[in-house]
């Protein structure tokens, strides 16, 4: 390669020689010797070291030129072309520090390169401008909006596991089983995963006539919880334990022995072997139990239990009763599910102005982790089918509110 000169840029006089730079010779020198004939060699860019001088090119990147020569604007040249590219000098980043800074990326940082829209506001007066100026106008949701939002995340929240949460109660009619559909189908409604209820009433339970409607359920092949025990050696997959169970949407549910002479039958240790049997397919199981802590299956119940709901009413009987539940819990080794109870009180039969609903609230709340007052509502209390899409915005708010205080007990 013929040796390369620089063009010095304040030189007025074209008759002066050109200034022979040794370091680029001995470069151009080096690339020769080691290429066949007719390649060009590619200029390496090299740093100076230490001593100050600059040390012939070894691979084919581009070399750069002394920092002098940039600074003056000097050009390379050539002898068998015109003029060469200009070569500048830029100062590098040190590996370590690109090693060390995180460049954005549309996968892990996809916010960098998106503006953040507003949620859309659904209802109320912000939703009505959004609607009427097509989104142009967007205000965001309202505070009664984030707080509904709030509620489907913790009850859709996932979990690690299966849980159980036993609903009970020592007074019959006070909203034990309403509660029991009103909050499996709300679970069902913003869980991905559906929830399952059983029905562990002795007393001829109703959980499936109030999820189905009477008519339905009559009209079903009569499945119930003791088919399940007879045969439930040989259920080895869901496929072949949606055999057994009814389906109010995406609620799945095990009817309650319907017999009065075997109601009573079911016995703690066949209460967990269902349990076992549902843990291996669903993540949350509501129970269904009867009135009363004392029956057979109850100490199996309790046992396999995460949390407990306490279905209670306003009438004073209702409230003493509710009360009187969470201290035979307490004072028979269950401390903790009754410090955890969830309180429900469900006011079924629109009592009077007499009653203090606030005495009694007040009464109980400071023996659970949660009072919820489920407000009077003819969907729950004629004690038939029951329907979130014909409760009350109030009704089903509190089911909300209860499936999600559910939720989050299961810590």
């Amino acid at each position: 390669m013929p040796p390369v000169t620089p063009i010095p840029s304040d030189q007025s006089d074209s008759d002066r020689p050109p200034t022979r730079r040794t370091s680029w010779a001995e470069a151009a020198a080096a690339a020769d010797a080691t290429k066949p004939a007719g390649h060009l060699p590619v200029l390496k860019r090299v740093s100076a070291p230490a001593d100050g001088q600059e040390r012939p090119a070894t691979d084919d990147r581009i070399a750069s030129v002394p920092s002098a020569a940039v600074e003056k604007g000097e050009r390379l040249q050539s002898a068998t072309s015109t003029v060469s590219p200009v070569f500048r000098r830029t100062r590098p980043t040190p590996a370590d520090v690109i090693a060390d800074t995180p460049m954005p990326d549309f996968v892990s940082s996809p916010g960098l390169f998106v503006k953040e829209q507003k949620p859309r506001p659904k209802s109320g007066v912000r939703g009505a401008i959004y609607t009427v100026t097509r989104g142009a106008w967007n205000l965001g949701p309202g505070p009664k909006q984030l707080r509904e939002e709030e509620l489907g995340r913790r009850i859709s929240r996932q979990l690690q596991g299966s849980y159980n949460t036993a609903v009970l109660s020592l007074k019959g009619g006070i909203g034990k089983t309403s509660t029991t559909v009103g909050v499996g189908l709300t679970l069902a409604e913003y869980r991905g995963d559906a929830p399952c209820a059983i029905d562990a009433n002795p007393d001829s339970g109703d959980l499936v006539e109030r999820a189905l409607g009477e008519g339905i359920y009559q009209q079903a092949t009569p499945r119930t919880i003791t088919d399940l025990l007879r045969n439930i050696e040989t259920i080895d997959s869901l496929t072949a334990l949606a055999r057994y169970m009814h389906h109010a949407g995406r609620l799945h549910l095990i009817a309650g022995e319907q017999d009065p002479e075997v109601s009573d039958s079911l016995t703690a240790e066949e209460y967990l072997r269902i349990r076992k049997l549902i843990s291996a397919y669903y993540s949350v199981a509501l129970t269904d139990c009867g009135t009363g802590v004392t029956h057979n299956a109850m100490s199996g119940i309790l046992q396999s239990a995460d949390n407990l709901v306490i279905a209670a009413g306003y009438a004073v009987s209702g409230a003493k009763r509710a009360r009187s539940t969470l201290q035979w819990l307490a004072s028979h080794g269950y401390e903790d599910l009754a410090r955890n109870a969830i309180v429900v009180i469900t006011d079924k039969d629109e009592v009077s102005s007499r009653v203090d609903k606030d005495a009694i609230e007040e009464h109980l709340a400071g023996i659970c982790r949660e009072l919820i007052a489920v407000p009077h509502d003819r969907g729950v209390a004629d004690g038939d089918l029951v329907t979130l899409d014909v409760l009350k915005p109030e009704t089903r708010r509190a089911y909300k509110e209860i499936a999600a205080a559910i939720v989050d007990g299961y810590q």
